[in-house]
């Protein structure tokens, strides 16, 4: 039976956490590691400069999770490195309130807990669900979790590539109208990013990151684009962010041009070899 972490970015409390769980119970051994508090936005981060605590709570359905003051990317750590004495087989991150579209995984504490998986040499999924800016009242998990518990056990009856995650998102539809699942690749996340500044009673300057909420560009075959169709959009992610393309430009950069003793060598790596 394997042994999954569930954590996530929106706090150990939160029902999104809850219903991940749950639904993970039904495909192997639980554990719950997640931040004592709310990271969203943090993106990824190994805390090296003090000591991490972690503690003991109920959540909502009477069984136990441990919360660390640390971020979602350091509960992960900390179950890879021996905090549970079974070894992790697997982590999911999530049910994240909101999506986590293009390049918001590189903000995103519920993608990049499942980087630091990746790190560890442990499969690693983040899940979010798409929910309006402003929505009022409860939102209904149940969806998005049955969906994290397709690909989730897909990923264990077939195995993940080395060095990849799975960043999916669902959209915020009913049951009925949901159409299905797409794997597709990252879209184009339009920010509209604003400073906002101010002054304290003492007359210093202050300021915020303001703004409207991020939109994108649904191409067909985005993730993005998979959302607005109503589809559930599994990415598949790598760590390896390397540009290949630009080390054949930059190779044609005079780098020695100064010297008749160059110091370093540029190599491009044979096409052959280039991950595709």
């Amino acid at each position: 039976m394997k042994h999954i972490l569930v954590t996530n970015d929106d706090g150990v409390l939160a029902p999104g956490l809850l219903a991940l769980a749950q639904e993970m119970r039904k495909l192997g051994r639980v554990s719950i590691l997640a931040p004592d508090r709310n990271w969203s936005g943090g993106g990824h981060v190994k805390t090296l400069d003090r000591a991490l605590r972690v503690r003991e709570f109920l959540l909502a359905d009477g069984t136990t999770a441990f919360a660390s003051d640390g971020a979602p990317s350091d509960c992960v750590a900390l179950a890879a490195l021996g905090y549970f004495k079974e070894p992790i087989d697997l982590v999911v991150s999530g049910i994240n309130v909101g999506a986590n579209l293009g390049h918001d995984v590189t903000y995103s504490g519920t993608v990049t807990a499942a980087m630091e998986a990746v790190i560890a040499g442990v499969p690693g999924i983040a899940v979010s669900l798409e929910t309006p800016e402003h929505h009022v009242g409860e939102i209904d998990f149940g969806i998005a979790a049955r969906a994290a518990g397709k690909v989730v056990r897909h990923a264990i009856e077939n195995g993940l590539p080395a060095e990849t995650l799975l960043n999916v998102n669902v959209p915020f539809l009913k049951n009925e109208e949901m159409r299905g699942f797409r794997l597709t690749r990252q879209g184009l996340r339009v920010y509209h990013s604003r400073l906002d500044e101010r002054t304290d009673p003492r007359g210093r300057p202050y300021y915020w990151i303001a703004g409207d909420a991020p939109t994108g560009v649904p191409e067909r075959g985005t993730d993005i684009g998979a959302l607005a169709e109503g589809y559930v959009s599994v990415t598949p992610l790598h760590l390896d962010l390397t540009a290949y393309r630009a080390l054949t430009d930059l190779n044609t950069w005079a780098w020695d041009e100064d010297s008749e003793n160059p110091f370093f060598e540029l190599l491009v790596p044979d096409k052959s070899e280039t991950p595709k």
